[in-house]
């Protein structure tokens, strides 16, 4: 009895955990087209023409879905030796997620929208299309990125200054008559100004406010460009100093183990790299 039960959760692990055998393959597929069609019903609920002529069409089917994903998040669960691991991992997180807000939707109307979360376990197609050979070059700029927060940090301060004495100048130059009626207020039109966004509720009507209006405009061109220019410099030192990983090395397979639920184990592994256990073959 012990070992059948095993060898039907180790089975049902393989199907919901991999995709390199064709029930782990239809079964993630099936999974993207039902989390995509959540998505578009979510959508159309919030038309309200669709909405009240299709409303209990649309809110049966998003019963249906929300049942299947609590089934499949449940099977998750009661497949994997560690379950607390799992319902504390991204994909546990976003999992239970994109389930609840439906029942909580039974004592709280309109909070059902949140199920377009589900979008986020979308990102299950890199293990289905064995994307993970392109992922390199974005764990490059991933790097490149925190490489530069120290730099990017101390310019950002650098801009919240600048913005709080322009905008403390624009509110003493103009006043309440333009719009600058207090000093967040004129900070806030500077930032607009400054990142070129220009929302235009704000204007400056005098010739000196006019002027240092266009002294901002200018500006924030330089500005834009100096997180681009630390960050490019920083990925191309990273770029030049990181050793290219050989293709024989990248993983191209979905095994996760069974105890630890560790991923990207190379093609011809036999046990996990994470906790020693044996892996399914």
């Amino acid at each position: 009895m012990n070992t059948q039960k095993k060898h039907w959760k180790d089975k049902l692990h393989e199907i919901i955990y991999e995709a390199d055998t064709k029930a782990g393959k239809l079964f993630d597929v099936i999974l993207l087209y039902t989390i995509i069609a959540s998505i578009l019903l979510v959508m159309l609920e919030s038309v309200e023409s669709i909405d009240a002529k299709y409303h209990n069409v649309l809110d049966v089917l998003e019963w249906i879905i929300t049942i299947l994903f609590t089934i499949e998040y449940i099977a998750r669960v009661v497949t994997v030796k560690k379950p607390f691991k799992y319902i504390c991992s991204f994909y546990g997180v976003i999992d239970l997620l994109s389930t609840i807000p439906k029942y909580i939707s039974l004592a709280f109307g309109g909070i059902q929208a949140l199920v377009a979360l589900r979008a986020l376990r979308l990102l299950r197609v890199f293990r289905i299309l064995k994307l993970v050979r392109y992922l390199g070059a974005s764990n490059a700029l991933l790097k490149a990125l925190k490489a530069s927060r120290v730099k990017i940090s101390v310019f950002l301060f650098a801009v919240i200054i600048i913005s709080i004495i322009l905008g403390t100048i624009m509110y003493l130059v103009e006043g309440n008559q333009s719009g600058f009626t207090s000093i967040p207020t004129s900070v806030y039109w500077c930032i607009v100004t400054l990142t070129t966004v220009g929302y235009g509720d704000i204007s400056p009507i005098t010739p000196l406010g006019q002027f240092i209006a266009s002294l901002v405009m200018v500006l924030g061109y330089g500005i834009i460009a100096v997180p681009t220019g630390i960050v490019t410099a920083e990925y191309a030192a990273q770029t030049k100093n990181e050793k290219q990983t050989p293709q024989s090395n990248i993983s191209l397979n979905s095994k996760c183990c069974l105890n630890c639920l560790a991923e990207n184990h190379k093609d011809n592994a036999d046990f996990c790299y994470n906790c020693g256990k044996k892996l399914h073959r």
